[in-house]
């Protein structure tokens, strides 16, 4: 195991900055995962640490090693690609081998460690077959038990799972983690589904065009994410986003908007006091917008009419689409409510979970 660490890490592909003034420490041991929209740096990110790509500038630190000039096959890491990466005319047995073979170790101890890994992994039943033989999920144990195999220092995984349908996703998605917890090598994992993200990492580390905007506890960045970008990109259904204006109404301040006026809780009205009068971005989460008629939903609520557009039944809960005036919201309500579109229903929101951003920065002011 170890410690990773990256400074100032910047890859420039031409004059085009791909990842930019990169600086993180990974602890030994942890799970940390990349995320953020395709073409955001992420897997260059990756595969910087990983030696298949050479830096424009920066450190890259692997244990106490600066590895910038080391070759990867002597950087003690391991990594899983999308595609699985097996030889297609070895057996399973030999494509968990090959990596041990070219390092001289004797063939009992390579027979033992295969054995091992294999039973771990629940594919000690096909060490005889050829990857076309497997299915997807088994494809994917076999890219994993190669990797395990050579006992690395950092684990690299480069999407792993997005081949896989969603069932054996989620599936897949808890044997990775247990095997973390057995483990606990320092892992790195790129994705760009914000689910996979925060549910299976330590911390996540939001990108966007090369750019870390927020790195936490994925709890942490779906409560309190510090700007519209990640407020907008982590979360499913999105954050609703609504332009306002921050408004003085008596003793306490509302954000203001065609057809909305929403008051700003007491504990939060000092923090954008002095956005009196200023335009502003109101943010709220679809999870935190009910039915008035919820007694539920009804601590510290703001109400206002809209009128249904679509309804969306997901078994377990319903997503509903309405429009206020030309402002369209969605929200996530409890799989029983029953409504129909073109229905005029008044809902509410818990303003004590709103959020708002600058509207020219975009950064949170909250």
């Amino acid at each position: 195991m170890a410690e990773v660490i990256l400074r100032n890490v910047c890859k420039l592909f031409g004059k085009v900055p791909v990842v930019r003034d990169f600086s993180l420490n990974i602890a030994d041991g942890e799970f940390l995962v990349l995320v953020g929209p395709s073409g955001c740096g992420k897997s260059t990110t990756l595969r910087l640490v990983a030696g298949l790509e050479s830096l424009s500038s920066g450190e890259i630190y692997i244990g106490d090693r600066l590895v910038n000039d080391i070759h990867p096959r002597d950087r003690d890491i391991a990594m899983v690609f999308q595609n699985y990466a097996l030889y297609p005319q070895m057996t399973v047995y030999d494509n968990m081998a090959f990596s041990l073979k070219m390092r001289k170790v004797p063939k009992r101890e390579i027979d033992q460690a295969i054995r091992r890994t294999s039973e771990l992994l629940r594919i000690d039943q096909l060490l005889d077959r050829k990857p076309g033989q497997l299915s997807g999920g088994q494809r994917q144990r076999v890219a994993l038990g190669r990797s395990i195999i050579r006992n690395p220092h950092v684990f690299l995984f480069d999407e792993p799972l997005s081949n896989l349908d969603a069932k054996l996703r989620i599936a897949m998605r808890a044997e990775l983690l247990e095997l973390h917890q057995r483990l606990m090598t320092t892992a790195i994992y790129v994705t760009h589904d914000q689910l996979e993200a925060m549910t299976m990492g330590d911390r996540i580390v939001v990108m966007n065009e090369g750019v870390i905007q927020q790195v936490d506890h994925p709890e942490t960045v779906y409560d309190h994410p510090v700007n519209l970008f990640v407020a907008g990109f982590i979360g499913s259904p999105s954050m609703n986003f609504l332009d306002c204006r921050i408004l003085q109404n008596g003793d306490s301040l509302c954000a203001a908007t065609d057809g909305l006026r929403l008051k700003i809780p007491a504990g939060k009205q000092a923090r954008v006091q002095s956005y009196v009068g200023r335009d502003a971005v109101l943010g709220i989460r679809p999870e935190h917008i009910g039915l008035a008629s919820d007694p539920a939903r009804c601590d510290c609520l703001a109400g206002f009419t809209a009128v249904v557009r679509v309804v969306e039944s997901a078994g377990s809960e319903k997503i509903v689409h309405a429009r206020v005036e030309d402002h369209s919201l969605v929200a996530r309500l409890d799989p029983h409510t029953r409504l129909k579109t073109g229905e005029t229903v008044e809902f509410a929101v818990r303003m004590e979970t709103v959020h708002i951003f600058d509207k020219v920065t975009g950064q949170t002011l909250m």
